[in-house]
């Protein structure tokens, strides 16, 4: 016999059912209220990406490899040094939180942080990270001179004689001789510190698969297409209120070879930031002052300052082209053209007219002196003199660049025709240029010296008659005893103000010789969208987003 179970009452069903309801609405409305917040999480962590656009493609994230900007501003947001610079390129601790130079400027000791970790991998076992030594730094700067490795930035330890960790938390560097701007040097990212483990598993891939202590690690990188960082949670450095750094959750980077096409991604806001001028656009952005256009000023901010670059046209003293050997040529070329004219129709007033010395602005060292201004009347009897004297009726000479400088070596041609100099104009790509420069086939070409590290010995050495090319920076092949002697001496000298004079007194030796024609000091120019801040701006144009924000 089967037992009948009692049928409820009427009034237990009917509750039944009503509870029965409410929780199906009420775990309707849990699951959307959950999507709601996913997708309002989503949002607010794709808020944090900060985007922008390399106009090449990136080759390596080895900071080893660190020669260009554009890997620079990369290896920057991935690794850390010993020291950094700030935004007025002061050197500051970075890795380390101290350091003590002994009385003759050859001995650094450098202290390290305690607990700053590598980013994490399962590289390092169970814990998947583990703490800087000095041991790491001994490592990254023998890496570095390795001739298998045969990294670009081999140079910056050209004036050490040896390094040790002498424990886990102390690195000593001895130099060979003093070097006052070696603090600075440190700061570049060739001296980064990079992992044992990681070199080891990845070799040559550790170009691709990069371990460092940044504010970012690595996540992504399809080549030619698109980089992304993800925020490092464990990173080191705090802000003023003890809050960690970075605020952003990611970084962002697209390729976008036209220049064009990027201002255009910038104008619609698919990229947060943008730092070039270039000819497609720059009529539309700026006044001819250099000032963001009116129709702009509710959507970007921009920024601008001094740049440690210098453009120039230089003159190979070893040329076939007679008329570069004589300084009254050279000096008729630098009296000859308008700078100010130049940099405000050509440039969009970027940039300063460089009438001083071949130091820019931006450094402490700069020379006020009075270089070569606009002086058509001097120009014309400096030329005269020179026909005079060699009986040469249509001197002439050749100046060699590549196609994005064209419209300012054409300004310079014109202008120059008018004082009775005949100018011919050699285009070539920008490989063909610097080759041919480096072997000594150009009589005048147009360059750039951008500073690797804020001294002006970086501008100078360049001069130096032990620099001669091909095997070397000096490609104008000038020599001077009395400069060779002065720079020997400036690089010596530990007193910051009496370097700084015989930095200046070497730079007025190079205008006198008038062997190379300053153009331009050029400027950093950063824009960005209104949503972001803390981006700040710098003379080396470093890009560090540890401390940007975006709203």
């Amino acid at each position: 016999m089967i037992a009948k179970i009692p049928k409820p009452p009427y009034d237990v069903l009917v509750f039944t059912s009503i509870r029965t309801k409410f929780s199906f609405w009420l775990l309707v409305f849990g699951c959307l209220l959950l999507v709601s917040c996913s997708t309002k999480t989503k949002e607010h962590k794709d808020n944090l990406v900060f985007r922008y656009n390399e106009h090449a493609n990136i080759t390596t994230l080895d900071p080893a490899f660190a020669k260009d900007l554009r890997t620079i501003w990369v290896t920057n947001q991935l690794f850390n040094g010993l020291v950094q610079l700030d935004d007025h390129l002061n050197v500051q601790p970075d890795i380390a939180h101290s350091w003590a130079i002994s009385g003759e400027g050859k001995t650094y000791s450098f202290n390290l942080k305690k607990g700053i970790k590598f980013h994490k991998h399962i590289l390092f076992g169970k814990d998947s990270t583990r703490s800087v030594k000095a041991s790491d730094f001994e490592y990254s700067f023998n890496r570095l001179l390795d001739p298998n490795v045969a990294s670009p930035g081999k140079w910056v330890l050209d004036f050490v004689e040896k390094f040790e960790a002498e424990n886990d938390s102390t690195f000593v560097i001895q130099l060979k001789q003093s070097f006052p701007p070696f603090l600075s040097l440190l700061s570049m990212k060739y001296c980064s510190v990079v992992p044992n483990e990681a070199i080891t598993y990845f070799g040559d891939t550790f170009r691709a698969n990069p371990i460092g202590t940044g504010p970012f690690q690595f996540k992504l990188w399809v080549e030619n297409t698109k980089l992304v960082f993800r925020k490092n949670i464990d990173y080191h450095e705090k802000d003023e209120n003890g809050d960690r750094l970075p605020y952003l959750e990611a970084v962002a980077i697209t390729f976008l070879p036209d220049k064009q096409s990027e201002f255009l991604q910038f104008i619609q806001g698919n990229i947060d930031f943008m730092s070039s001028i270039d000819a497609s656009y720059k009529d539309d952005l700026l006044t001819s002052e250099g000032l963001l256009k009116e129709h702009y000023k509710d959507q970007i901010d921009m920024v601008s300052g001094p740049y440690l670059n210098t453009e120039y046209l230089g003159v190979y003293l070893d040329a076939a082209e007679k008329e570069v050997n004589a300084i009254k040529i050279r000096k008729a070329i630098n009296y000859g053209f308008d700078r100010v004219k130049m940099i405000k129709y050509l440039r969009n007033g970027i940039g300063t007219p460089a009438i001083n010395g071949f130091i820019p602005k931006g450094l402490p060292s700069f020379n006020t002196m009075e270089g070569y201004t606009y002086q058509p009347e001097k120009a014309k009897e400096l030329l005269q003199s020179y026909i005079e004297e060699t009986g040469n009726l249509n001197p002439s000479i050749t100046i060699s660049t590549n196609s994005q400088y064209l419209d300012l070596c054409e300004y310079i041609q014109r202008e120059l025709e008018r004082i009775g100099l005949h100018v011919n104009i050699d285009v070539m790509p920008p490989s063909t240029l610097r080759q041919t420069k480096v072997n000594g086939q150009l009589s005048i070409f147009r360059g750039s010296w951008v500073a690797d590290y804020p001294d002006a010995e970086n501008y100078l050495f360049i001069f130096h008659s032990k620099n001669f090319s091909p095997n070397g920076p000096n490609y104008t092949h000038y020599s001077s005893k009395e400069f060779d002697a002065m720079y020997e001496k400036a690089i010596q000298t530990t007193d910051n103000q009496k370097r700084f004079v015989l930095y200046q007194q070497m730079d007025s030796l190079i205008m006198e010789s008038a062997v190379v024609i300053p153009l331009y000091y050029d400027e950093v120019v950063r824009f960005s969208r209104k949503n972001i801040s803390g981006l700040g701006i710098n003379p080396i144009n470093l890009l560090s987003l540890k401390r940007v924000r975006k709203e």
